[in-house]
């Protein structure tokens, strides 16, 4: 496994970067009577980096993954991909995400799924839902977590201001996408991976006493253990919004095991196993291609997996 220098880990830390081509709102990505329409950030849209620098959609969303293995088990839908890269809560349900475009005729991501919804009442199975990590992701950026002096400037009050429109604007998404489904609609959110371990495989792979890197904050956190306690906020906020309206939870947090900082006895590395998850299915550790906060193929294909083993419950 090669790394990155931390400085330069910052630069990719927001789910904010990808292009919004592929199938548009209304489209069909199948035919037949059930339907999968897909919403949110740009993990549902398969946002990766293109090797030049520049983040690019593809189909190797966990959405997509989802959709095939899905058919694989006979159970096929025609898959409605409406998400954008950028979608926080507030552009969610407002519009005025740049990155967007034109994309939802000047509205925003939460109408054109109720009019999707509206126009195939009673023909869609099953709606995803990654939102969240938007909010808060761009408040790292300011932080340099190869110099420990510059720990202070992460914006912590960007941080709690982000939490808090998620608090307030999250049951608003939930509610209107329940209400739009009907009661009969699987709807299945997912919780988030922390990519802000990604740091500590930069700075203390083979530290005999690791302790926490990027410096302190002026309470003597260090950044990652900070973020550690900023990732487990938003992951309660999005369960508790999910089970207002009956929506179940894909568990991505789990599967990345991302409480876990325990290194494995069978280790190459010498990193814990949260850092590890996030180096292997993620691109924030990759030298040549990132970093980059989104998941590989591979991370895309377990988040896919999470998704399917809540749905055959």
């Amino acid at each position: 496994m090669r790394t990155v220098p931390a400085a330069a880990l910052v630069a990719a830390l927001a789910l904010t970067t990808a292009s919004c081509s592929g199938p548009g709102p209304g489209e069909d990505g199948g035919t037949g009577a059930d339907r999968y329409l897909s919403v949110g950030d740009s993990l549902t849209v398969g946002v990766q980096p293109d090797g030049e620098g520049l983040p690019e959609q593809t189909d190797e969303a966990y959405t997509d993954f989802l959709t095939a293995s899905l058919a694989e088990d006979g159970h096929e839908l025609a898959h409605q991909r409406a998400g954008c890269r950028g979608e926080d809560t507030s552009t969610f349900l407002e519009g005025d995400n740049p990155a967007c475009g034109d994309r939802y005729d000047g509205g925003s991501q939460v109408e054109t799924a109720e009019d999707f919804l509206e126009e195939h009442e009673g023909d869609v199975e099953l709606i995803t839902l990654s939102l969240g990590i938007n909010n808060i992701a761009g408040c790292f950026e300011q932080v340099d977590l190869s110099d420990p002096a510059d720990a202070s400037n992460l914006d912590t009050d960007c941080v709690e201001e982000g939490l808090e429109r998620v608090e307030d604007e999250l049951p608003e998404v939930t509610e209107r996408l329940r209400e739009a489904a009907g009661p009969e609609t699987r709807i299945v959110g997912m919780t988030y991976y922390n990519p802000f371990l990604a740091p500590w495989a930069v700075e203390h792979v083979d530290d005999p006493d690791p302790g926490t890197p990027g410096g302190e904050l002026p309470d003597g956190r260090g950044v990652v253990d900070y973020a550690v306690g900023v990732m487990e906020q938003l992951n309660d906020t999005l369960r508790s919004a999910y089970a207002e309206q009956d929506i179940e939870v894909a568990d991505v947090e789990a599967r990345f095991d991302s409480g876990e900082f325990d290194v494995p006895e069978e280790s190459t590395t010498g990193l814990p196993l949260n850092v590890q998850r996030v180096c292997d299915w993620t691109w924030m550790c990759d030298a040549e291609i990132g970093p980059d906060i989104h998941t590989n193929a591979e991370g895309a294909r377990e988040i896919a997996r999470v998704h399917e083993e809540q749905i055959e419950q």
